[in-house]
């Protein structure tokens, strides 16, 4: 199902890769949020990036696994 993915020699767990996309994936959500004053409109903005953060995660998540 999952397996490690080696970088340089060292194994990762597909899980790491997976966290690294996500983040990196949020960053350009969270500075659209920030741009058009959504951040503004929620109780808290932290929470909510995390919130969207978990989001995109188990997103990418259920499309790997669906693939393999």
């Amino acid at each position: 199902m999952y397996s490690e993915i080696d970088i340089l020699g060292v194994y990762i767990a597909p899980f790491v890769a997976m966290i690294a996309a996500a983040w990196i994936a949020t960053l350009p959500l969270s500075m659209i949020s920030n741009r058009y004053g959504l951040s503004r409109m929620v109780w808290h903005p932290g929470l909510f990036n995390l919130c969207i953060y978990i989001i995109v995660l188990s997103l990418i998540v259920l499309a790997v696994g669906a693939r393999s």
